[in-house]
C-alpha cells in the first residue's frame, strides 16, 4: 500500500479521444484536484508516440500522482513511469514484476476471482462496476462484485466503470480502497473540480465505511 498511497485511492485512465480538453492538459488539472494515480491507457498508440505521451505527462504529473503504463513495460520503464498496469490477458503478473523490478508499482484488471495469481502485484482493478459510457456494451457486474474480491484479496481492490461522486459511496462500502474512472473526469469541462468532487465523496465514503467498523 505504501507504493500506492494511502487509501482512499482515485485513478484516472486516461483516454485522449473522449477528453474535452487536451489530454496533458486535462490530466495536469485532474491531478490538481487529487488524483493520486494516472493510468496511460492509449492502446492505439505505436511504441515511439506512446513513450512521448508518458514523458509529457510525467512532466505535468511533476510527482504529485503516480504514472502507470498500461501493458508495455518497456514503454513504462524508458519513460521513467512509476509503474504499470496489466490487463486481464497481460504478462503474468510474476513475469512483470522481473521486468518492472522490486520498487514499480504494479496493478492488474479483473473480472474473475478464480485461480487469480496475487504475488508480485501491488493492486487489482474489477470492474465494469455500473453501466458505462466508455464500455457501453459491457453488462455491470454490480458493486458486490468489488466485493467479492475485496473479500478475497490480500492486496487493495479498486473498483472501475461508471463510477461518479455520486455512487462512489457503494464501491467503498463493498470493501474497495478507491476507484478508478474516465468519463467522469474526462467528459468534464473542469477536471480539477471533478476530481475534487470525486475525492471529497471517496473520503466521507471511507470514514463512513471505517466508522461502521
Amino acid at each position: 500500500m505504501e507504493r500506492l498511497g494511502r487509501p482512499p485511492l482515485l485513478m484516472l485512465v486516461t483516454d485522449r479521444k473522449r477528453s474535452r480538453l487536451p489530454l496533458i492538459e486535462a490530466v495536469g488539472r485532474a491531478v490538481a484536484g487529487g488524483i493520486d494515480l494516472v493510468q496511460v491507457r492509449e492502446k492505439d498508440l505505436p511504441a515511439a508516440d506512446l513513450f512521448g505521451l508518458v514523458k509529457a505527462l510525467k512532466a505535468v504529473v511533476g510527482g504529485r500522482a503516480k504514472l502507470l503504463v498500461n501493458d508495455r513495460a518497456d514503454v513504462a520503464l524508458a519513460a521513467g513511469a512509476d509503474g504499470v498496469h496489466l490487463p486481464e490477458k497481460g504478462l503474468p503478473p510474476a513475469v512483470a514484476r522481473q521486468l518492472v523490478g522490486p520498487d514499480r508499482i504494479l496493478g492488474r484488471s479483473a473480472h474473475d476471482p478464480a485461480g487469480l495469481e496475487w504475488a508480485g502485484l501491488d493492486y487489482l482493478l474489477v470492474g465494469t462496476v455500473f453501466p458505462s459510457p466508455t464500455h457501453p456494451g459491457l453488462p455491470a457486474a454490480g458493486a458486490g462484485r468489488v466485493g467479492e474480491f475485496a473479500a478475497r484479496s490480500p492486496i487493495p481492490v479498486l473498483g472501475i466503470g461508471g463510477i461518479t461522486a455520486e455512487n462512489c459511496a457503494e464501491v467503498i462500502g463493498a470493501g474497495a480502497a478507491g476507484v478508478a474512472v474516465i468519463s467522469a473526469i474526462l467528459d468534464s469541462d473542469d477536471p480539477a473540480g471533478a476530481a475534487r468532487r470525486l475525492k471529497e465523496a471517496l473520503r466521507a465514503a471511507w470514514a463512513a465505511a471505517r466508522a461502521k467498523g
